[in-house]
C-alpha cells in the first residue's frame, strides 16, 4: 500500500510542477479525496502505472468556456475523459440548467473524439472491481498493463468476446466470419479456442454445434 501511495503522490506532484495559474490551482484545490482513491483502488491495479493519464484536464464547451474533467487518457489510439460521480454533488444537489449542461458538454465533447467515461463514486469506494471490469472494456488494451497480468487470450478473441455480449444471444461462426473478415475455418478455430479458455460454451444441435454461448465468468477474463 505504501508504495502505491507513493507512487499516486508522485504521480500528482509532477503534473502539478508542470502547469501553471488556474491549472495548478484547480489541481490543488480539485476533489483530491474522490479522484486518489480512483487512482489507487481502480487505475493502479489495473495498469500499474500512469502513462497518458493526467488530472484535472482543461477542455473548452461550445462557448469556449473553459471546464475540468477528472482524468483525461490519451495513449496514442484515443481519449477518454473519466469521471468519479458523487452522488451528493451530481444527482441530489444538481439542478436542471447544471444537469442539462453536463448532458450537452458529454455530447459536445464526443462529437470532438472524446469518449466520456463515468465512475460511481460508491462503487470506487465500495466495489472498485466493477470500476476496473467496466473501464478495461471501455480502453480495451493490454497495451499498459504489467507483462505479467496480460492474459492469454489474444486480440482477435477478446473482441470477439466483446461482441459476443453485444449480441445478446448466441454467437455463431458465421458471425464471427461477417464482422471480422476471417473464413469459417479460421472463425471456427477461434471459437474452440475460446472454448477451451472457459470463455464459451459449445451448444449442440442435432448433434453438431453451430453455435456458442458465455460462459457466466467470461467477462471477468477481460481483466
Amino acid at each position: 500500500m505504501a508504495h502505491v501511495d507513493q507512487a499516486v503522490e508522485a504521480f500528482i506532484e509532477r503534473h502539478v510542477a508542470a502547469r501553471q495559474g488556474e491549472r495548478k490551482g484547480r489541481l490543488r484545490r480539485g476533489n483530491r479525496y474522490a479522484e486518489n482513491l480512483f487512482l489507487r483502488n481502480v487505475w493502479w491495479p489495473l495498469f500499474g502505472q500512469f502513462d497518458h493519464l493526467h488530472p484535472e484536464y482543461e477542455v473548452y464547451d461550445w462557448n469556449r468556456k473553459s471546464q475540468f474533467i477528472d482524468f483525461a487518457f490519451m495513449p496514442p489510439y484515443g481519449r477518454f475523459g473519466l469521471e468519479i460521480d458523487g452522488f451528493q454533488t451530481h444527482v441530489k444537489d444538481m439542478d436542471r440548467e447544471t444537469h442539462s449542461y453536463s448532458l450537452n458538454r458529454d455530447t459536445f465533447l464526443t462529437g470532438l473524439g472524446w469518449t466520456m467515461l463515468h465512475f460511481s463514486f460508491d462503487d470506487v469506494q465500495k466495489h472498485p472491481e466493477i470500476s476496473r471490469m467496466l473501464l478495461q472494456l471501455a480502453v480495451g488494451t493490454d497495451s499498459l498493463r504489467p507483462l505479467a497480468l496480460t492474459s492469454e487470450i489474444s486480440h482477435v478473441e477478446k473482441d470477439i468476446l466483446r461482441m459476443a455480449w453485444r449480441l445478446g444471444r448466441h454467437i455463431r461462426p458465421r458471425d464471427v466470419r461477417e464482422q471480422f473478415g476471417l473464413d469459417f475455418r479460421t472463425a471456427r478455430k477461434h471459437l474452440a479456442s475460446m472454448c477451451d479458455k472457459g470463455l464459451l460454451r459449445p451448444v449442440s444441435c442435432g448433434g453438431a454445434v453451430r453455435r456458442y454461448e458465455l460462459e457466466p465468468d467470461s467477462l471477468k477474463k477481460l481483466l
